[in-house]
């Protein structure tokens, strides 16, 4: 299936310590297993449904599972003993197919399959082009793939039964298999995957989670496949159960949040400052040479001169303003509202995507604020110094990604903390240098921040940081001003502002929401003159028919 990684490992135990068991809860599939041997069939296939992003199987057909023996000592990437492949990949789409020229050019034998032959023969193709093509095996048939790998088989799979979920899955499903699984005796492990289609070919970030122990067996093969940067390879053993999942899920919602303050930028220098895309493309590739230096500023600069091959002008000029999503983003912010971390920036991003569906509803309400109250589309402010301009939007977009990279990694500190993951946030930083698609130059600088502080609660009060965003602060707010007066939205530089603007603040007006609380709902209060967790309630006006009825003791919320 596009998009997805599914990795697992299949190997045959004694007949003595067999046992049939229900289809692992999967994705589509049609693995299947038959007194030890493998067996493609074209009925055996999962009826999946989606609900809000989680997938449930129906399959009341049997297969035989197995656990994972130790891994073969390899030499050259073949094992030493067979002379077989060390590793096989079961589905060739964008990502299988890249991934497995990724494996082979580590010098891994793999072999490949797909159940429509006519892209094994392409993987084979391409192979053969890229001179891979004595490490790449190409099958038709599923049962020579299987009985082509060197036991204990390990395959990594775009489809069917899986082992191992290297997809954007919801990391409840991946916890719920891994029990499930585990009492059949497999091991079964998530892998966060990112990076694209370039990453999958030239090296990936990876983000495998589950038993440490299942982990020994891919670690040798996953070092060489991640991207590789100064201080190692862009992949670490994240934490149990669906540890890797919830960081994937994490990484692509401070996704959404750089792609929207990137996005506003680009609108800030392009409305308020009247940049044409020649002037955007010098401006973000200077970015570039600075402590905005990333993965996403440098794709951004080359779509800025790109010429549109249909038209006259610039192809993004042409690109319809409708944001698509895979559903990762909502899942962060949920996850950031359950576990009671602020995350405004990344909510914000989501917003902006709602918004950015309504196209229809956008142009109707653009016709009818211009006809009936005069309000027309923004335009570039007079006498702008468009240098100067860029230097302040390069001040403001590296503070607001600042606070966008905090709130995502204290959703992830705080879900390690309530799942007991230990995840080490320094390692995360660094895997995320190479590889992924929020790979950043300063996230060297965040790796470390959580080295100097192991318990650091958030980046804005890590020493460094905090000099850098208090040294951009007059900056971002005026381009805030200006983007305001010009009457360009910018929710995501906004709210990054006012989450570091009272986040710095020893108090905060929250008293008074506290106060209404009490007055219409009897919630209590604690006082500031008073010990912490002595609760009171006030009956602020008898007249008004404030509440006074108290219900339980020492009511927090």
């Amino acid at each position: 299936m596009a998009g997805l990684l599914q990795a697992g490992f299949v190997t045959t135990l004694p007949t003595s310590q067999r046992q049939f068991a229900p289809r692992v809860p999967a994705f589509s599939g049609r693995l299947e297993v038959f007194a030890g041997q493998f067996a493609a069939s074209p009925t055996s296939a999962c009826t999946t449904r989606t609900l809000g992003g989680l997938h449930s199987v129906a399959d009341s057909r049997l297969i035989r599972t197995a656990a994972v023996a130790a891994p073969e000592k390899t030499e050259s990437g073949t094992s030493q003993a067979t002379g077989m492949a060390s590793i096989g990949l079961c589905g060739l789409a964008v990502m299988g197919q890249n991934l497995a020229l990724n494996i082979a050019d580590k010098g891994f034998s793999i072999s490949v399959y797909n159940r429509t032959y006519s892209k094994t023969e392409a993987a084979v193709t391409r192979a053969k082009k890229e001179k891979l093509d004595d490490k790449l095996h190409g099958y038709e048939n599923f049962k020579d793939f299987v009985h082509s790998l060197a036991k204990p088989r390990r395959v990594i799979m775009l489809e069917g039964d899986i082992i191992i979920d290297g997809g954007n899955e919801w990391y409840e499903n991946t916890e719920r298999r891994q029990k499930y699984v585990g009492e059949k005796g497999v091991r079964y492990m998530a892998m966060g995957v990112s990076g694209g289609e370039e990453g999958a070919r030239r090296g990936p970030s990876l983000m495998p989670g589950g038993t440490q122990e299942a982990y020994k067996y891919i670690e040798e093969i996953v070092r060489k496949v991640a991207a590789q940067v100064d201080d190692g390879p862009c992949v670490t053993y994240i934490g149990e159960g669906g540890a890797g999942n919830f960081v994937k899920m994490v990484h692509n919602g401070i996704e959404y949040g750089d792609m929207q303050l990137i996005s506003e930028a680009y609108d800030v220098l392009k409305t308020v400052g009247g940049l044409t895309n020649p002037e955007l493309e010098q401006a973000f590739n200077e970015f570039n040479k600075t402590e905005l230096n990333s993965f996403l500023i440098e794709i951004t600069a080359l779509i800025f001169g790109k010429k549109d091959d249909k038209g006259e002008g610039f192809l993004l000029d042409k690109v319809l303003d409708k944001t698509g999503m895979k559903g990762t983003g909502k899942w962060t912010v949920q996850q950031a509202a359950e576990l009671s971390v602020a995350a405004p920036t990344i909510e914000a991003a989501l917003d902006g995507r709602f918004l950015s569906g309504l196209k229809d509803e956008r142009q109707q309400a653009a016709q009818f604020y211009q006809s009936k109250h005069g309000l027309k589309e923004p335009e570039p402010l007079q006498g702008v110094d468009k240098a100067k301009l860029v230097d302040m939007v390069r001040q403001a977009l590296y503070a607001a990604k600042i606070c966008s990279y905090s709130q995502g990694m204290n959703i992830i500190r705080a879900k390690s903390i309530e799942k007991g993951w230990n995840i080490n946030m320094g390692s995360l930083a660094r895997i995320w240098k190479g590889g992924c698609i929020i790979r950043a130059g300063f996230l060297d600088d965040i790796k470390q921040a959580y080295e100097r502080n192991l318990d650091l609660h958030n980046l804005l009060v890590d020493p460094y940081f905090g000099e850098k965003v208090a040294e951009r602060q007059e900056a971002w707010r005026e381009v805030i001003k200006m983007a305001i007066t010009a009457g360009v939205a910018v929710p995501g530089l906004s709210i990054s502002l006012a989450y570091f603007d009272a986040y710095r603040r020893d108090r905060l007006p929250a008293n008074l929401v506290q106060a209404q609380r009490d007055f219409f709902g009897s919630h209590t209060y604690e006082r500031t003159d008073k010990p912490a967790d002595q609760w009171f309630h006030t009956v602020w006006d008898e007249n008004f028919g404030s509440a006074d009825s108290i219900t339980t003791s020492g009511y927090k919320n």
